[in-house]
């Protein structure tokens, strides 16, 4: 037995999330509809899979990892996220998934081989009465795992497996990787088609410099230092809080004119009175890229800058009136 498998805990240890009513999934009491992946974004490719666990009828199960994979093996050369754990379980919270449950990936787990985690995990864990994945799903130690294995132990076990096609969206195929391509191109109208909604970053708002205060633009902070973002500069969206929603600029960057060394997400709210966010967790969504971060020669210049992003929010909006709903 791996060890792995020898530690039962290993299969228990998940981020709790009270606020979010979570409840990790140890052994399943029924039969359930699995879907297994990093489930990163949640976008449209990945509710189609979702729809097909509720159409089934059975409760639903996503088991999804904490590192990804990819970070696992990769380290710091990994792309960035698209969601952190947090935004992964709302969002499939929101797309009725019933049980989550979030494997550690270390060694061991990488070291599974595809047969155990079939036994182990899928039969043993999870109850596995039907398992809908993607076309080209791989998993177990070596990758060496695929649809044509899951098929041969279904019938073996007694679950289903369901094949979901690529998702296609104008003759391209939805995915993690070409979001993040449009987010990093600013395209973020594109980014949005994909996942179903505007791209969001999520966390606690903390106490910043006050700078923003003092130029007259009094900002709701989230530091971003521990987490990658595959977006940077300046952008027009919405703060969501359980205050109120406002539509607001944004900036998302290294703040060069101050000297910044950290990367932080600063939203000021528009006809806001300067609402009272601090050591609250919202969601700032961007809808559209205004222009890069900049270093400016002083603080007047800056502060002309934002005017103008003040400005270039609100005719945006204006322009777009259904994207500030």
């Amino acid at each position: 037995m791996t060890a792995f498998l020898a530690n039962p805990d290993a299969l228990r240890r998940m981020h709790p999330f009270p606020s979010l009513h979570h409840r990790i999934t140890h052994t399943a009491d029924a039969t359930q509809a699995v879907s297994i992946g990093n489930f990163d974004g949640v976008h449209r490719g990945h509710q189609a899979l979702l729809g097909t666990l509720q159409e089934s009828g059975l409760p639903t199960a996503v088991l999804t990892f904490e590192p990804l994979p990819r970070e696992f093996f990769r380290g710091t050369d990994a792309p960035p996220r698209l969601s952190s754990l947090r935004e992964k379980v709302v969002a499939l919270r929101q797309n009725k998934v019933q049980n989550i449950t979030c494997l550690p990936f270390n060694q061991a787990l990488a070291n599974l081989s595809a047969e155990d985690f079939i036994t182990q995990i899928l039969v043993k864990r999870l109850r596995c009465g039907l398992l809908s994945v993607g076309h080209d799903f791989r998993f177990g130690a070596g990758r060496r795992g695929d649809l044509d294995m899951l098929c041969r132990f279904g019938q073996a076990y007694g679950f289903l497996v369901k094949e979901q096609p690529p998702f296609l969206l104008d003759g391209e195929r939805v995915s993690s990787t070409g979001i993040r391509a449009f987010l990093q191109a600013g395209k973020l109208s594109q980014a949005a088609a994909w996942l179903g909604r505007p791209y969001a970053l999520c966390g606690r708002v903390v106490h910043g410099d006050h700078l923003g205060q003092e130029l007259g633009f009094p900002t709701a902070n989230i530091p971003l230092n521990r987490r990658p973002v595959p977006v940077r500069g300046i952008f027009a969206g919405r703060l969501l809080s359980p205050q109120g929603n406002w539509v607001a600029a944004i900036s998302i960057g290294l703040r060069p004119t101050v000297g910044g060394k950290q990367m932080v997400l600063e939203a000021h709210c528009l006809d806001a009175d300067s609402p009272d966010l601090y050591g609250q967790q919202v969601s700032v969504e961007l809808h559209h890229k205004l222009r890069d971060e900049e270093k400016y020669a002083d603080l007047d210049t800056l502060k002309a800058a934002i005017d103008n992003d003040v400005v270039n929010t609100r005719n945006f909006f204006a322009e777009h009136p259904k994207d500030s709903e």
